[in-house]
């Protein structure tokens, strides 16, 4: 029998601005209604009940489930599982905006940038593989539709628009781009390593017209780390411990692949942004990668631009941290320029509806203005994304 939700929490005092660069979403069941083509209704993806009594997702005779991990934020402890969470057993912050904003100004959120959590978690893999491609392509154009229009366009100052691409074809997927930077998208989600869904490598140049267009809109590329398309496990009975213990890893291989791709060489105003990997990490993988330059295993590295890795590393590169807590080191080696704060809700290891708490306890002993950088000012920047004014900072009850 499932628990029932635990008490809304009481707003938190506010003491900064907060922008969360890794939030989430569950997609709600009636996203794609009267969204598709009419000949299409029948084939939307639809939320079904199991002959078990769970609520999924279904598309293309695959279903997708939510797990109790997954929406964590607001379930009693013993339900940070995967097993299953029906919707009317989630905060409805999950998946209803108006819900998620009172969620936001219960822990004192400013803005958040919302990755998908249940049906499109393989940045839209489940659309880019369906085998009627023109489908495929509009269900992915309803969620991207449904995103602009009601997640973020019901709070256009508080939700920073998403997208997912088209991954059959880099032609369309930049023409994608272009289109959506006009309807207010700032980013885009792209699987870390391709190559792990069967699609071409970055370090060939299929994707060249994809990353273009986002270098001409200002579109940031997210990786988010372990979204499904590999993770470093070393064991076939790895425990689930020490796989969520590696995902600093899994950001850390992404990073190091994307550097020496050759992708920031030839886009060199591509932004790029790695979140749920945490980075502390990055001053070895700095030194390291300069290190590989100077001191080549077969001949003469491919690197060209004149830059040392490390400085290509801090142009292009930026990345979130849910929970650092040795960030000095970071700053010094790297500095706190491209470093964004995380929430994580509604995930179990959300820092929801404390994360005022975790910005003094994280980032207290930084200087003020590194502060202000990591919990606003470089996510502001890198979206372009508007500030509260005074009055919303005072403003603590609901």
């Amino acid at each position: 029998m499932t628990t029932p939700l635990l008490p809304d929490p009481e707003p938190r005092r506010r003491d900064y601005v907060i922008i969360s660069a890794d939030d989430h979403l569950i997609e709600p069941p009636d996203m794609f209604e009267d969204r598709l083509p009419e000949k299409y209704a029948d084939l939307a993806p639809k939320v079904v009940e199991t002959d078990s009594g769970h609520q999924v997702w279904r598309y293309g005779g695959a279903t997708y489930p939510c797990a109790g991990l997954d929406v964590g934020a607001g379930l009693p402890r013993e339900q940070w599982t995967l097993d299953p969470v029906r919707f009317e057993h989630m905060r409805p912050g999950c998946h209803d905006i108006e819900a998620r904003i009172e969620d936001m100004d219960r822990a004192g959120l400013w803005a958040a940038l919302c990755f998908p959590g249940m049906l499109a978690g393989q940045s839209g893999m489940v659309f880019a593989k369906t085998r009627d491609q023109e489908l495929g392509l509009s269900v992915l154009r309803a969620w991207n539709d449904w995103h602009v229009d009601v997640w973020a366009g019901t709070y256009p100052e508080r939700i920073i628009a998403l997208q997912l691409p088209w991954l059959t074809d880099p032609e369309t997927a930049a023409k994608e781009i272009r289109d959506n930077a006009a309807r207010g998208f700032k980013a885009v989600l792209f699987p870390e390593f391709p190559t792990r869904l069967r699609l071409p490598s970055i370090h060939s140049d299929h994707w060249d017209p994809f990353f273009q267009a986002c270098e001409e809109t200002g579109t940031v590329v997210c990786l988010h780390a372990g979204a499904g398309s590999w993770a470093p496990v070393p064991s076939p009975d790895t425990p689930i411990e020490a796989i969520t213990t590696l995902m600093p890893a899994s950001a850390m291989f992404a990073c190091a692949d994307w550097l020496w791709s050759g992708v920031p060489l030839r886009f060199p105003a591509l932004r790029i942004l790695i979140v749920e990997g945490g980075v502390g990490w990055l001053p070895m993988l700095a030194e390291r990668a300069d290190y590989a330059l100077d001191h080549p295993v077969a001949g003469e590295a491919s690197w060209e631009g004149g830059l040392k890795p490390s400085e290509v590393l801090r142009r292009n590169f930026f990345f979130g941290t849910l929970n650092d807590h040795a960030l000095s080191g970071v700053r010094l080696a790297v500095g706190l320029e491209h470093v964004l704060l995380e929430s994580g809700y509604p995930h179990s290891d959300s820092t929801w509806p404390d994360t005022q708490k975790a910005v003094a306890t994280n980032l207290g002993s930084l200087p003020p203005a590194d502060i202000a950088r990591v919990a606003y000012g470089n996510a502001a920047r890198l979206f372009g994304h508007p500030l509260p004014s005074r009055a919303w900072l005072r403003m603590e009850k609901l």
